[in-house]
């Protein structure tokens, strides 16, 4: 959405949220009367109990979460929220479940299953609110995550006020399920009224664009909805199928059962028996088979690898048996193992690259040592894991000293840089400064505040005997010289002071430029300037007192990160880079969906101001031009203020890169992250959420 809202689409916001007085409180009183009707029908004691309380909380609620939802889907419709993940669709990952209490494992999968009727029942109207929204927006053609009144928002809105009215989690699960399809009608309600409203305005809807096959889930780390397979088919089961004949279906409810290590308690609340050990490890190796299948069907992992991987999955399987929660558990050595040969498989794009080779002959002998007969397959994970260990350090044996040689050097420079800046500020609270020339101004905030800065840095480490004798002092006192010397009306007047300061000014700046070897080249410009207002100064005569130089109108350019040329080389540093003359390599940088690449023939219809932010975090994967070549590097380190950034390319290339320059390659479109987290985190996620459809599917209510 448009950073500025336009009046009309301000007000159609304006109107939706004030019908949440009329609607709402409706739906509530809907809910109560199915609660009521369920309480009469319900045979358990214990569940009787827990509707009536549902139906008070609903009675008791009704004001405040008018007031909650309106500020709720105020929020998700601000021009800065819009197209950011307000939309609320049902998610849940692996990690958030192991935490979750069976209360909140309900209210997820009660949500799904709402979602799921309230879309099915708004998707005429849906479309048609989104048409005209679009074009209210400015917009050329539909793009459903800029309408800030998308169903998705509403229902997003909901679940979010619920929690915020504190409502507890048992009795938001118990009014989801009991008022699903009555808030799809009053969303009904609402969405014709918006139409009309706009019908009546003449706002005529806009045309369906072409829509990248990935870009649905673009907003996200990863896809959770699953990879595509080989063969063109989804790699996600639908609600109902079963991964193989005879193999039980997983519920978000059993699997977080699973994680917790409670499979088989009595759900009515009576005695626990013993866990039903078939059960358990049944489950287990589902949850293995369709985690390797998001594995072995991601794109993102060269075809060997992935057929590689596919070969150890009966060894992983007989491990689930043994070893039921190995996955969930980060430090298992069978995890350990597939998230290095993974992790490490990621590095190659093509099988032609440097060390592909080795590589693949290593993995496919772990994969020979994991399927030799034997009954001992759990205990040959730690060894194996220890070999590749071994394998990947002998790898990059030779680039281990020089990543710590740029950490360090990076950490030396992040330093430098930000007192760098403080000094800035120093500077242009100086007296005579505004009153500077620009080329004056400009060396003052870029090389002579790095000079001052090293000084004062290498100054906290070895103190001098004398404050005195402080380089640090001497480099900041010649500022003030500096700035009298370069006014020339000013400097006229007191020639024997000029002709006095002048060598000295001269001196002290070159001395402070060579203590960090700054290019005399870069500078040579600046001193042929100051020269000639030095020049002019002595030559000019004006009797009386001169008026004070007006301000310089040249804006003042930002300080820029800057490093010494031994620095650079320390740490592969990119410098300024060249703008690319060539069509863009690939889209605007997103996390690339597991399985799926991008079309490069198909143009992105979304709008740029619903790209979001690129985080780059430690660990994250991607696509970037070095050399002229398209290489895959991973964020290694990252600078506490993160202003730097170290990655490094399989083979232990180290390149560090300024945040700027990197916000530069996306502006370019020539950086693309391959992998925000592990793969197998991925591919977790996905059994989690092919869990949650399972349990939300029509046979499960």
């Amino acid at each position: 959405m448009n950073a500025t809202v336009r009046p009309e689409v301000d007000a159609y916001t304006q109107y939706a949220l004030s019908q949440t007085a009329n609607w709402l409180p409706r739906w509530l009183d809907q809910v109560s009367v199915a609660l009521k009707n369920l309480e009469a029908t319900e045979p358990g004691l214990m569940e009787r109990k827990a509707l009536n309380a549902a139906r008070l909380e609903a009675d008791r609620h009704r004001e405040s979460l008018v007031e909650a939802y309106r500020a709720e889907l105020e929020s998700c419709t601000r021009p800065e929220q819009s197209g950011a993940g307000q939309g609320g669709k049902a998610r849940v990952s692996f990690d958030e479940l192991e935490l979750m209490g069976d209360d909140q494992v309900q209210e997820t999968v009660e949500f799904a299953r709402l979602q799921q009727v309230v879309e099915m029942t708004l998707e005429d109207l849906d479309a048609e609110l989104n048409a005209r929204m679009c074009s209210a927006l400015g917009l050329q053609q539909v793009s459903p995550d800029a309408n800030p009144l998308r169903s998705a928002a509403f229902i997003g809105a909901l679940s979010r006020a619920m929690k915020a009215d504190r409502v507890e989690a048992s009795v938001r699960g118990r009014w989801l399920k009991a008022g699903s399809a009555a808030l799809g009608e009053q969303l009904a309600g609402v969405f014709l009224l918006l139409i009309e409203k706009l019908d009546e305005n003449g706002v005529k809807p806009v045309g369906f664009g072409v829509t990248r096959p990935f870009a649905a889930s673009r907003s996200g780390a990863s896809s959770v909805s699953g990879p595509r397979s080989r063969r063109g088919e989804s790699s996600m089961l639908k609600p109902g199928e079963r991964g193989m004949p005879g193999d039980p279906l997983l519920t978000l409810d059993q699997l977080h059962r699973l994680l917790v290590g409670n499979l088989g308690a009595d759900e009515s609340g009576g005695q626990v028996p013993q866990v039903n050990q078939a059960m358990v490890r049944n489950l287990a190796s589902e949850v293995v088979t369709l985690m390797m299948r998001q594995i072995t069907d991601d794109k993102r992992i060269l075809q060997p690898i992935r057929d590689i991987l596919h070969g150890m999955k009966p060894a992983l399987i007989d491990l689930a048996r043994a070893d039921p929660r190995f996955f969930a558990d980060r430090h298992n050595p069978a995890r350990r193992l597939l998230d290095a040969i993974i992790e490490r498989s990621l590095g190659f794009k093509s099988e032609a690259e440097s060390g592909y080779a080795p590589f693949a002959a290593e993995i496919r002998g772990i994969q020979r040592a994991l399927l030799r007969a034997g009954d001992d397959v759990p205990e040959r994970f730690p060894g194996l894991l220890e070999r590749l260990q071994q394998f990947s350090s002998r790898a990059i044996e030779t680039s281990q000293e020089a990543r710590g040689l740029a950490v360090n050097t990076l950490v030396r420079v992040e330093q430098r840089n930000l007192l760098a800046e403080r000094l800035v500020h120093e500077f242009r609270d100086l007296k005579d400064f505004s009153k500077a020339p620009g080329v004056v101004r400009r060396f003052l905030t870029g090389p002579w505040a790095q000079v001052v800065a090293q000084a004062r840095l290498e100054e906290g480490v070895r103190p001098p005997l004398l404050p005195a004798d402080a380089a640090s002092r001497r480099y900041f006192e010649v500022i003030v010289d500096l700035l009298w010397s370069c006014q020339v009306g000013l400097a006229s007047l007191n020639r024997p002071r000029l002709v006095k300061v002048i060598p000295v000014i001269l001196r002290t700046l070159r001395e402070g430029l060579d203590s960090i070897d700054y290019p005399r080249a870069a500078t040579e410009g600046f001193f042929q300037a100051l020269m000639g207002l030095h020049e002019a100064a002595y030559k000019t005569q004006r009797p009386g007192v001169p008026e004070d130089n007006p301000p310089s109108r040249q804006d003042m350019e930002d300080v820029s990160m800057w490093m010494q040329s031994q620095e650079a080389k320390d740490t592969g540093f990119m410098t300024d880079l060249p703008p690319d003359t060539q069509p863009p390599a690939y889209e605007n940088t997103q996390p690339l969906p597991p399985g799926e690449l991008p079309d490069a023939q198909m143009p992105d219809t979304r709008p740029m101001e619903s790209r979001l932010p690129v985080e780059f975090t430690v660990g994250a994967w991607f696509e970037m031009p070095l050399e002229g070549v398209t290489t895959r590097c991973q964020i290694t380190w990252a600078s506490p203020h993160g202003t730097l950034y170290l990655f490094n390319t399989v083979s232990g290339k180290s390149v560090s890169m300024t945040r700027r320059n990197l916000d530069r390659l996306i502006d370019q479109d020539r950086l693309r992250m391959i992998a925000r987290q592990s793969v197998v985190d991925d591919a977790l996620d996905a059994v989690a959420q092919q869990a949650l459809q399972n349990s939300s599917s029509p046979d499960k209510t």
